[in-house]
């Protein structure tokens, strides 16, 4: 594995998935028997995984056993939820209590760290102690939408390894500065993103959107810039990406990207309620065996339309999903199955970026 890889999976068992990713990747051969493993979620408050803000433990418990498996003992899990949560109870509701006490593996609460000042260009950064002590870092963040900077994952997961003195001045300071300079004052070693129902709009969760997958790479900026597609935005529109591939933290340039996909056959629809959000923007959807990672891309798509007044345009039905496959309809066609439709776009899934533009071009 190199930083140009990409390794995504698709699927609704997160803890079959993430081993057989890592087993893709031969983690263990890049690991000595002595390090010091930390493990990285975003648990940035006290909500369950399913609800679309927190990383899901089936998928940090799966990192777990193919470490052991691999016979890699140090292992912690780290974490500071953000100002006016407690990161205890956070793991206390999200079901990492029950891991740490299912593996004897610690719980650390960097809000309780002591910190250092590292220097970043014309910035000196708090970064907690225990975050840039140990031997290899695994930033396990979530992918969805964030308020201010319209998009998280795992650049911006890193803002949990700071004290909460410095979160407050990351705002002050407008985030995306800050938060390309910290990825260049803390070394991940490994991203594993969690795609599995990321939030479509906040960072608190509230109105998932099932995209059933995890991603992994080594290049948080590249890793970052692929899932910001995922969601419907271009790396022009996080500002910090820009800024951190300055830094020589990593890429932005998809094209640079080796992306290998495992566990297609595994696309489905899986059976989940969509909130009122998401019931809105599919209204002109007609949906048929649609799969959630397509359908995921399509919502996603229809948010970024719908927040450029662009939405109410569209007064063509949209169509999604295997059930297409063959038919001769009119419409809009979004993924390879609808390829017989009035118009349609390839992909199997394709981004929301893609659609965007589709949906755009289409009007």
């Amino acid at each position: 594995m190199n930083k140009k890889d990409l390794y995504v999976i698709y699927g609704s068992q997160p803890q079959k998935m993430i081993k057989e990713l890592l087993n893709s990747i031969n983690l263990a051969s890049q690991l000595d028997s002595g390090m010091n493993i930390a493990l990285k979620p975003n648990l940035v408050l006290a909500r369950p995984s399913n609800e679309g803000a927190t990383t899901s433990p089936l998928i940090v418990e799966g990192i777990i056993q193919y470490l052991r498996e691999h016979n890699l003992k140090s292992i912690s899990i780290m974490e500071g939820s953000w100002v006016g949560d407690k990161t205890s109870i956070a793991y206390q509701v999200c079901g990492y209590e029950e891991i740490s006490r299912k593996y004897n593996i610690p719980l650390i609460d960097l809000q309780r760290d002591s910190f250092r000042e590292i220097p970043v260009g014309d910035m000196s950064l708090k970064v907690c102690n225990q975050a840039l002590d140990v031997d290899y870092l695994i930033n396990i963040p979530v992918l969805k939408a964030h308020c201010q900077t319209l998009f998280t994952c795992a650049l911006k997961n890193l803002k949990g390894c700071i004290p909460n003195s410095e979160k407050r001045r990351y705002h002050s300071l407008g985030l995306h500065k800050p938060i390309a300079y910290l990825s260049s004052a803390l070394k991940v070693d490994l991203n594993i993103v969690d795609a599995l129902n990321g939030d479509l709009t906040f960072e608190e969760g509230g109105n998932p959107v099932q995209m059933d997958r995890i991603i992994i790479g080594q290049d948080p900026v590249l890793v970052d810039s692929y899932c910001s597609s995922l969601i419907g935005y271009t790396k022009e529109d996080i500002p910090y990406l820009k800024l951190a591939e300055e830094l020589g933290v990593g890429q932005t340039d998809l094209n640079q990207a080796h992306i290998r996909e495992y566990g297609i056959e595994e696309k489905k629809c899986s059976s989940f309620t969509p909130s009122r959000l998401v019931a809105r923007l599919t209204k002109r959807v007609e949906a048929s065996d649609a799969c959630s990672a397509c359908y995921g891309s399509l919502v996603h798509a229809l948010k970024r339309l719908d927040e450029n007044g662009l939405l109410n345009s569209i007064n063509t039905k949209i169509l999604i999903g295997q059930g297409y496959k063959g038919q001769l309809i009119d419409g809009l066609g979004i993924g390879n199955c609808t390829s017989k439709c009035t118009s349609h776009l390839q992909g199997c899934p394709p981004s929301a970026v893609q659609i965007v533009k589709f949906l755009e071009d289409n009007q």
